[in-house]
């Protein structure tokens, strides 16, 4: 699930071998669960976790939070370009986990 149609077209956007990691990824955390541990998630806290994309392009990121059910929320996407992952795509990540939190009690 997408938070929004803007977010599900930014990540069916990513370059080639990104987006390949990010099926391969996506479709084991269906299997397994949210949190496949690092090097391919990280935990932000809250309900706030990052899947973790290297390629040959590049390296992504994908902000994502869980809510009742089970379901997996895309909430933001950003190609990486420096090693700290930069506040404001943080800080936007966590304004739409509290966003779907609040709307998904």
């Amino acid at each position: 699930m997408y938070y929004s149609e803007e977010v599900q077209d930014e990540i069916l956007a990513l370059p080639d071998t990104l987006a390949a990691r990010y099926v391969v990824l996506t479709r084991r955390m269906v299997a397994l669960g949210p949190n496949l541990g690092e090097p391919h998630t990280k935990a932000f806290g809250e309900g706030l976790y990052e899947l973790r994309l290297k390629g040959a392009e590049g390296i992504a990121r994908v902000f994502y939070c869980t809510v009742v059910g089970r379901r997996i929320v895309m909430l933001h996407s950003f190609i990486k370009k420096s090693a700290k992952t930069p506040r404001r795509d943080l800080e936007i990540a966590r304004g739409r986990t509290i966003e779907v939190k609040h709307a998904n009690p």
